[in-house]
């Protein structure tokens, strides 16, 4: 028995030594680093931004160079001569055009505000749903030290009760007590021990739920240290300071007063259909047809006129001089050296009517608006309504913890008086049970009390930004 005592204790302190432990600090980075839904919310912000730059870049000028090959078969236009031909036609033509932007209702400007807005919205919802995460992460934190200070104090409440058992055990194989309370002392036992194991239980389950937010495999035997302090005096904020503080400071509520700015730009975006837009353009371009030929002189010939000159009774016909040429294909670059023409020019667009499209996309932004500050509205609303929640419920859980302290000396007085009674017989083991059981809960409830008063002003904490 003491062998096989002997090797579970090396396990037990084998497996110790190879569990990890982690700080309060790590549990809070390795989650921030490994969380998807922060992670997605951080690239809805990098796409935000993306969106910004790409409205500031709309400003500068549109550059896009063409170019295109391609055959004809019957009768088509030469694009060299402008004629027709019934010979089969290949055609190219290149070019390089630019055109800006002069002026369109603002729409570019107030382009760049709404998605600046947008973005600073997106970066406040990426640190909200990082201080979400720290948040449930040092809850949870806490949780797992609550229940393993629950579960050491169930242990040693055990201990005290096995003790008690073997001085039982002596006493009724002596005679002086009976069987009878022997049992009530070991059903005592069973109920402790049962106790134990769902003590167990919910330390393991605060394990996962931490590893889960941390987003690591589940670790039984994860160890934390113990380095958050455990709030005793009364917060000092009142819940209107606390929720003044909240509409303030929180990211939540600085990122719907960034959307309604930006709603409101969207609605100038909108209205700028009702503007003309007038654009500066401008082009160089070029073509090539393969029925393009070169005509090179090379001898004169002399041909009749069909004219004569009268002498008398005599004609002599009249000759006229013909230069001849000779024909030679032009090369593909040549003509496009040759071929190269430009342009210039202001472009005027004015909207007179386009199916109401522009009057339908500015009521749709209004209602946009309207409705981002009606989500604002109820986001500050619901805020006020967890932050006075959450008040009211850390008055309660001080208020319990003041009294359950007062409570726990008291039951340990008693306890100290009834163990020294038993012991000498005066009171039975039904009584004893009594006095140990109310140390027990009390000691339980404080434990429990302590923590939960810290997370209640944990949370007030962070409703103010801390």
């Amino acid at each position: 028995m003491r062998i096989l005592s002997f090797v579970l204790c090396l396990l037990v302190v084998g497996y110790s030594a190879t569990a990890q432990q982690y700080s309060l600090k790590q549990c809070i980075d390795t989650a921030l680093n490994r969380n998807i839904l922060v992670q997605q919310t951080g690239l809805q912000m990098q796409s935000a931004e993306i969106d910004k730059n790409q409205a500031k870049m709309n400003l500068l000028p549109n550059v896009n160079s063409r170019w295109n090959y391609g055959n004809n078969f019957g009768r088509n236009v030469d694009p060299i001569t402008n004629t027709y031909t019934n010979n089969q036609l290949s055609s190219s033509n290149a070019g390089l055009d630019a055109g800006v932007i002069l002026f369109n209702g603002m729409r570019l400007q107030n382009l760049i505000q709404q998605t600046n807005f947008s973005h600073k919205a997106a970066e406040l919802d990426y640190k909200q749903a990082k201080d979400n995460l720290v948040l449930n992460v040092i809850l949870s934190y806490m949780q797992v030290l609550v229940s393993e200070d629950v579960l050491n104090v169930s242990r040693a409440q055990l201990l005290v009760t096995k003790k008690q058992i073997e001085r039982m055990e002596i006493m009724v194989k002596e005679g002086s007590a009976g069987n009878f309370q022997l049992t009530d002392m070991k059903g005592q036992m069973a109920n402790e021990q049962i106790s134990i194991v769902n003590l167990e239980n919910n330390l393991q389950q605060a394990k996962l739920t931490l590893c889960q937010l941390m987003n690591i495999p589940y670790e039984a035997g994860m160890q934390l240290e113990r380095t958050i302090q455990l709030n005793e005096n009364l917060y000092a904020q009142s819940s209107p300071e606390v929720i003044e503080a909240a509409l303030q400071y929180m990211a939540l509520v600085k990122a719907n007063e960034y959307r309604v700015k930006s709603a409101e730009k969207n609605i100038l975006v909108a209205k700028s259909g009702y503007y003309p837009t007038i654009s500066l353009g401008a082009s160089a371009g070029s073509s090539y047809s393969n029925l393009f030929t070169r005509l090179t002189p090379t001898t004169i010939s002399e041909v009749e006129t069909g004219t004569y000159i009268k002498s008398g009774s005599a004609r002599t016909p009249v000759y006229r001089e013909i230069q001849n040429f000779s024909t030679s294909s032009v090369s593909y670059f040549k003509q496009m050296e040759n071929n190269l023409g430009f342009f210039a020019g202001v472009n005027m667009q004015i909207p007179i009517f386009n199916n109401l499209q522009t009057k339908n996309r500015v009521r749709q932004a209004k209602l946009q608006l309207k409705n981002t500050q009606l989500n604002a509205e109820n986001t500050n609303y619901q805020l006020k309504q967890n932050i006075e929640q959450a008040w009211l419920n850390m008055q309660t859980s001080y208020n319990r913890y003041a009294m359950l302290k007062d409570q726990l000396a008291n039951f340990e007085e008693s306890f100290r008086a009834a163990e020294v009674r038993f012991e000498s017989g005066v009171i039975n083991a039904a009584e004893f049970l009594i006095a140990k059981n109310n140390l027990d809960r009390s000691k339980i409830n404080l434990v429990q009390t302590q923590y939960e008063y810290s997370f209640r002003t944990r949370v007030l904490d962070f409703y103010q930004g801390k």
